[in-house]
């Protein structure tokens, strides 16, 4: 595998395509708007600038030969010679559906397509396409660059041909894949995001507010972040959607998404990305820390 697709320049989109990048492969940045993919090159080469404080084990080329190995673009055509699709379009059915009938046409017999998803059924996605055994989930955590574990998602149809492509793709980043199977929230999601909801309701209630919230699980428990400075990180408007899809998929009350959250995504505060969430980021401006 040489030609790596990436769907979405988003925080995880970009983030996944400098990885790559950085790993010596060439990388098709895929979105539907020349300004989000401007902003993603202008992320993507601030992120380079500052990987050394980092990641010093990954640091081989020029800041401009890793930016170079990038192509940034809104036209899907380009993926006909693609070995491998990573996903990350918003967590909206219609939205990946579209993007993934598209896929499916345009990209070559051997591509295998990766699901970057919170909580879409893996199995769902692949039944749009004529390729089902080729359709793994890859849940990469945020800043990707900087996490060595990707949670790794076996659908229904999944081969274990695939698996063990994704397996080699990831070793290839230095990242170890621990393989799941396909539930609604898989692991990571469906514990984390109960643990960031019921905060959430903590603070609403009065309880303590977000600091004393996330240093109790920092300093008690170990945890390098708490929970509300996670739900910060990963977008609050994030956070809701998969919490709708949870209750949606298992209609279970405890998934039931705190007002006090769903009122701060709908304000516009949805953490890092805007400025603020739970805690205000004025001089936010690398998905790198």
């Amino acid at each position: 595998m040489r030609v790596i697709g990436v769907i979405g320049a988003g925080v995880m989109g970009t983030g996944i395509a400098h990885n790559f990048a950085l790993a010596g492969y060439d990388v098709i940045l895929v979105d539907i708007s020349e300004a989000i993919l401007s902003k993603a090159k202008e992320q993507i080469s601030n992120n380079i600038r500052l990987q050394g404080l980092y990641t010093r084990e990954f640091i081989a080329d020029k800041p401009e030969v890793i930016l170079n190995r990038i192509n940034f673009t809104v036209d899907y055509e380009l993926l006909k010679d693609a070995d491998y699709i990573i996903e990350n379009v918003p967590e909206k059915w219609e939205t990946k559906k579209e993007v993934y009938l598209k896929l499916d046409r345009i990209c070559p017999a051997h591509c295998i397509f990766a699901v970057n998803t919170s909580c879409i059924s893996i199995t769902k996605v692949a039944s749009l396409t004529n390729r089902p055994t080729q359709v793994i989930g890859s849940h990469y955590m945020n800043p990707v660059i900087m996490k060595p574990v990707v949670e790794v998602i076996k659908g229904y149809h999944t081969s274990e041909e695939t698996v063990e492509a994704t397996k080699a793709l990831l070793t290839s980043l230095h990242k170890e894949a621990i393989i799941v199977n396909d539930f609604p929230g898989f692991v990571s999601n469906r514990i984390s995001h109960l643990m960031m909801n019921e905060a959430a309701f903590v603070v609403q209630d009065q309880v303590a507010d977000p600091k004393d919230v996330d240093d109790i699980f920092k300093k008690c428990f170990g945890h390098k972040m708490g929970p509300l400075e996670t739900a910060d990180l990963i977008g609050l408007d994030t956070v809701v959607h998969s919490l709708d899809i949870l209750y949606e998929s298992y209609q279970d009350p405890k998934f039931r998404c705190c007002p006090l959250l769903r009122k701060m995504a709908e304000a516009g505060t949805h953490g890092r990305k805007t400025g603020q969430g739970f805690y205000p980021y004025p001089f936010y401006t690398s998905s790198l820390v």
